[in-house]
């Protein structure tokens, strides 16, 4: 009993992987990554902090419950990370790239968004992933407020 307790507290375990792909059109053709969904607020505050690894193809998805400014940060999070910051509409706002391991400082997206997909630091660029890109995946509503 207490190592399953133990498994469900770890702050460094990994939500599960969502059955659908996430895609994105980039200008250079369609990239997909399985991600996690982080759509409660408890899911959004842990987000991928104490991971030492993830997988190349991996990602995390985090759901806003409503379009705003948002502002994102690295504390006691050992990975690099892009942030892909999208709209309600599932258009890419802007990218953070290489985002600094353990940094408090604060990340703000360039605008109102509902989502931030975070990928392992590179993805962004090695994809070809930008403003304007269109992202796919059943847990973005492409619809306005």
């Amino acid at each position: 009993m207490f190592l399953a307790l133990a498994a469900i507290a770890d702050p460094a375990a990994a939500l599960p992987v969502d059955s659908e792909p996430l895609v994105i059109e980039t200008g250079s053709g369609e990239v997909k990554f399985d991600v996690e969904l982080a759509l409660t607020p408890s899911d959004r505050a842990t987000g991928l902090m104490y991971r030492e690894s993830m997988p190349e193809d991996r990602g995390m998805l985090f759901r806003f419950d409503r379009t705003r400014l948002v502002v994102m940060w690295m504390k006691n999070t050992p990975l690099p990370l892009d942030m892909i910051f999208i709209d309600e509409n599932g258009v890419v706002a802007g990218v953070a790239r290489d985002t600094e391991p353990y940094s408090e400082a604060v990340i703000p997206s360039p605008g109102r968004v509902r989502y931030v997909l975070e990928l392992n630091a590179g993805a962004a660029l090695r994809h070809d992933i930008a403003a304007g890109d269109r992202v796919r995946h059943r847990a973005i509503n492409t619809h306005t407020e």
